[in-house]
């Protein structure tokens, strides 16, 4: 025993690609595992200019939930129950539901919603996740959508005078702009630090966008819009993120005006944040018993997601927490992962996070990130999630982190396997 020990270690040395154990580990397959067999998302589009503009949340649902029924190759029967991530849309257990049922799944396939602000459409996938290990249910959708043109963010609610005179509590009245800048402030991020970021993101996303490597992440939909000068509807094919700025760089950025100089340091802008978007992403999972049984091709596995909570005045910070503690509850070192996909809310946040985890640059948001995508509420948990799978498919590589910053001060993370 002792020698076969000796033997793996001079190997490991000899080998330096040799896996670690918790990636070994996470790369064995098990026949409960919970795997995805389908992975899509609608484009992103600007919110009140872009393609998805006038496409309420309900038809934007119905669009995206027909096609899972239609490409997945799966009865629909199959499907218990469908897990709705979103923030902003009213009547969402009425309009979740309806929706499912209107998009051609059985009476019999239920619908929820889940709504933790950035991170639900993740939330969304460990709620799915979570019922099936449970043995509640055998298969379901996870699906993340918002449409930021229809339902506008009006910010807090008023709120108990015991939550607003409360030391923690009471930062909940910040708006996310200034907790951006309080990141800035505190940490001492840099504008010029801001728009280098920022500026990578559009590279990045444009470089991505002009090769074609988003095309196996997108499904075109067919949405009607309203003409702004006559009102007159057309339809038209949505087949392509909008938001990426061509031939940004960082002098570029750096000529936008601050978004809000009544907090210090006002080093955040409209380049340097994420944008303001409509769209959405679903994930079909099921356990590998059950995948292998139904003849369904694996695209990958949910491994793990977790939430830590932190001072909601400075929220954008959350994956610095998260991630490592997600890291830690799956055996993984930062050098194990592959792909990071962290929502870069703000450039302030996106920053701070990179630096204190010490990643590679060059693995985190390979296609761009929210800066230059968008970032649509509900959705992007979700749309990380098909946008990690597909990055690992192309770089031929296998794990992913995806983050989020949490309004109210919190972030998520979770941990994919891709099985390309």
């Amino acid at each position: 025993m002792a020698a076969t020990q000796r033997l793996s270690s001079v190997l490991a040395h000899l080998n330096p690609l040799s896996e670690s154990t918790g990636r070994a580990k996470l790369l064995q397959k098990n026949p409960d595992d919970i795997v995805i067999t389908y992975a899509a998302r609608t484009p992103l589009t600007k919110a009140k200019k872009g393609a998805l503009k006038d496409t309420p949340i309900d038809d934007l649902l119905i669009a995206l939930l027909t096609i899972v029924r239609e490409q997945s190759n799966l009865d629909p029967s199959l499907v218990e129950d469908v897990c709705l991530g979103n923030v902003l849309a009213p009547g969402q257990g009425y309009m979740a539901r309806s929706s499912v049922l209107a998009a051609g799944y059985p009476v019999t396939t239920a619908a929820s919603v889940a709504n933790r602000f950035c991170s639900s459409g993740l939330l969304a996938v460990q709620q799915i996740a979570n019922q099936i290990l449970a043995g509640s249910i055998e298969v379901g959708i996870a699906i993340g959508a918002e449409s930021m043109s229809t339902c506008p963010d009006d910010g807090a609610p008023v709120l108990s005078k015991k939550i607003t005179e409360h030391a923690l509590a009471g930062q909940n009245l910040q708006p996310m702009g200034q907790t951006s800048e309080n990141v800035a402030a505190q940490f001492g991020i840099t504008r010029e630090m801001q728009d280098a970021f920022a500026a990578r993101s559009f590279q990045r996303a444009e470089r991505a966008q002009k090769e074609g490597w988003s095309k196996d992440e997108i499904v075109p939909i067919k949405v009607t819009v309203k003409d702004p000068k006559t009102g007159e509807p057309k339809e038209v094919l949505a087949d392509r993120d909008d938001g990426v700025r061509y031939g940004t760089t960082k002098e570029s950025l750096g000529k936008i005006r601050a978004a809000f100089p009544q907090w210090k340091p006002s080093a955040t802008t409209g380049g340097n944040a994420s944008q303001i978007t409509d769209g959405a992403a679903a994930v079909l999972l099921m356990k590998r018993s059950k995948a292998e049984e139904l003849g369904q091709k694996i695209l990958g596995k949910f491994v793990a997601a977790t939430i830590v909570g932190l001072e909601p005045r400075i929220m954008g910070i959350g994956p610095s927490y998260a991630i490592p503690k997600v890291l830690g509850k799956t055996g993984l070192k930062v050098e194990d992962v592959d792909v990071f996909e962290i929502n870069e809310a703000f450039a302030s946040m996106g920053v701070y996070c990179v630096e204190k985890l010490g990643l590679d640059p060059e693995k985190v948001n390979p296609r761009g990130g929210a800066i230059a995508l968008g970032h649509p509420l509900g959705c992007t948990g979700a749309r990380q999630v098909v946008t990690a799978l597909s990055e690992l498919r192309r770089q031929n590589k296998r794990i992913a982190v995806t983050s989020m910053c949490v309004g109210t001060g919190m972030g998520m993370a979770g941990v994919f396997v891709s099985e390309h």
